[in-house]
């Protein structure tokens, strides 16, 4: 209950967004009360988004006046990363580049399936009009998808994208043998990416670069949460021999 004496009040109200003041003109009431609900007084979000952007835009102009017209110009990056979907890692942030240096497809827990045709379309842009030397396939500690996999309860439709992840735990069980709890959660995340960038360089676009002789190198990182570092897996593959090569190794 918010007391109002005066016929002219100004009353502040705090919410988790921003400060609002209402100014309420009282005809002739010594004294009412208002019940005011919080909900309904937060700042809508898309104007919440544009004053965050705006101040975002400025701090950018102010740094580098021509930053953004530079920017539109055209892209040329020469990382294609593919990463997970969760908030919690930002390719750019969490790689310490800028705008327009990398090109970006993220999906649930980094995964590189052969019918994916949205991720698909991303490679072949990325390798045959973009011409990147390197992709860049980065999973991280913690990941939700890999959990969820793991603990094989009943997700509804998102358990066929998980199932991909369920079949490298059961072909890779002898590299999970004996480990339990977050030593195993960790492994298979691990196991997960290195699957992926396997995935990735048998892509036929990556094949068919690679018959081109372009010079495209396929890695593996993961990035934990905790620390905020990246971390390599020693997945780091250039051409059809190298592979064959991790393959065995991998095994």
């Amino acid at each position: 209950m918010i007391p109002i004496k005066s016929l002219h009040k100004k009353i502040e109200i705090r919410s988790l967004y921003q400060s609002v003041i209402w100014q309420i003109t009282c005809y002739n009431l010594p004294y009412i009360s208002v019940n005011i609900k919080i909900d309904s007084i937060k700042l809508n979000i898309e104007d919440r988004l544009l004053e965050q952007n705006n101040a975002w835009a400025s701090r950018i102009k102010e740094n580098d006046p021509d930053f953004f017209k530079q920017l539109s110009k055209g892209q040329n990056p020469n990382i294609l990363w593919i990463g997970c979907s969760d908030s919690r890692v930002p390719p750019n942030q969490i790689a310490g580049l800028s705008q327009g240096d990398l090109f970006v497809h993220r999906n649930i827990s980094n995964i590189i399936v052969h019918t994916d045709l949205n991720c698909l379309s991303v490679v072949q842009f990325a390798v045959e009009v973009l011409e990147v030397d390197h992709i860049i396939i980065c999973g991280h500690y913690g990941c939700g998808g890999v959990k969820a996999a793991m603990e094989g309860r009943n997700n509804g439709l998102i358990d066929n994208w998980l199932q991909h992840i369920r079949d490298i735990s059961r072909h890779r069980s002898h590299q999970l043998e004996g480990l339990t709890g977050e030593e195993k959660y960790r492994r298979l995340c691990e196991l997960n990416v290195k699957e992926q960038v396997i995935n990735m360089c048998n892509t036929a676009i990556v094949r068919k670069a690679w018959r081109n002789e372009a010079n495209l190198t396929v890695h593996g990182l993961i990035y934990d949460l905790e620390t905020g570092l990246l971390n390599k897996l020693d997945m780091v593959i250039n051409g059809p021999e190298v592979l064959e090569r991790k393959l065995q190794t991998i095994a």
